[in-house]
């Protein structure tokens, strides 16, 4: 049984925290506690504007996020962890070598997907991005409540 999933991007201000409010809601049925963290995190800063107002129209409520950075402490608390890349794997396996086999991509389940970071890009990538986000984190859901 997988209790707390840690959700893990880059710069913890667009994709993570993204795919942390869509799989929270997807599992409010569940005791699942999820999180999100940064391989470089944006210490401090808030959930990226783009990011914020596709949530906002998808008619999420969003609370307040800082973004924060991956430490070995965060993994090693998680039963799961999700990443956005592959080569997020290896940043994470980096921080915590330990973490080998509870290391996923988030896009698992559709032929491991990557998804690829939207930041700077504009809406239509956001959009994108989103849209596998949403995809992948209700394949997660389903798994994970039957």
């Amino acid at each position: 049984m997988f209790n707390k999933i840690l959700i893990v991007c880059v710069g913890n201000i667009c994709r993570s925290p993204t795919a942390e409010k869509l799989l929270h809601s997807a599992l409010a049925s569940s005791c699942i506690e999820v999180r999100s963290a940064g391989l470089a995190a944006l210490q401090d800063h808030p959930l990226e504007p783009m990011a914020s107002r596709l949530l906002e129209e998808r008619g999420y409520t969003l609370l307040a996020h800082s973004a924060r950075q991956l430490t070995r402490a965060a993994v090693s608390d998680a039963d799961l962890v999700l990443v956005m890349e592959q080569r997020h794997i290896d940043g994470v396996l980096e921080v915590a070598p330990e973490a080998r086999g509870k290391v996923f991509l988030l896009g698992k389940w559709q032929h491991d997907r990557e998804i690829k970071d939207p930041y700077r890009q504009g809406r239509s990538a956001f959009i994108h991005a989103f849209a596998l986000i949403e995809q992948a984190t209700q394949a997660w859901a389903s798994r994970l409540l039957s």
